[in-house]
């Protein structure tokens, strides 16, 4: 699926930036990352914390909704699986909703996702990022950092959450920030499913 251009969409080598919303201003002392949820216990990292887990280079496509595909992008972050391995679930976890800062408000963001599908490299939750046109980059402020999570191509970058601030493990599906407002709760850009 590497470099494949999804219908409706067009190749760019810029990488826009799009989102709702403040910017968020990362504060080392207040950072923390909650998983919670379906889990046997909650657990809450500070930002060093994170940055102490295993680390994971990898090739991503982006696409957006906003129908826009770039390619030759090579990201550095920590596996969704670093996450997983820190906690047990509960029986039955099937989704998770990946939150970030939305206008002050630390889980005001947040995109469902299936567990399946994240387990993979192509699953970061990322802080640098180069492409053929440079080399390593720290994410910007507007890009994410501290962490954005970056999903597999084979959904639509809104499920790429900028300034994470938790993961929460679920039984079942539940809509996140864009799907509460008609977007589609699967986003695969290989199908168009842009909207519900």
């Amino acid at each position: 699926m590497a470099n494949q251009l999804p219908p409706g969409q067009f190749e760019t080598e810029k990488w826009p930036i799009l989102h709702k919303g403040d910017v968020y201003s990362f504060n080392k002392d207040n950072w923390h990352f909650k998983l919670f949820g379906e889990v046997e216990k909650e657990l809450s990292l500070t930002y060093d914390e994170v940055m102490r887990l295993p680390k994971t280079i990898s090739s991503i496509d982006m696409h957006c909704v906003t129908t826009w595909s770039k390619f030759g992008n090579t990201f550095e972050g920590i596996a969704f699986r670093e996450f997983l391995n820190l906690v047990t679930l509960r029986e039955g976890v099937t989704h998770v909703k990946i939150f970030g800062y939305y206008n002050g408000d630390r889980f005001g963001y947040s995109a469902n996702l299936p567990l399946d599908n994240l387990l993979g490299d192509d699953s970061l939750f990322v802080y640098r990022w180069k492409d053929h046109n440079q080399d390593w980059e720290t994410l910007s402020a507007k890009h994410g950092f501290p962490l954005r999570f970056i999903p597999p191509s084979s959904f639509y970058l809104w499920k790429g959450t900028k300034w994470v601030s938790g993961i929460k493990f679920m039984t079942e599906d539940e809509e996140g920030f864009w799907e509460e407002l008609g977007y589609s709760m699967t986003a695969n850009p290989f199908k168009e499913e842009r909207y519900k």
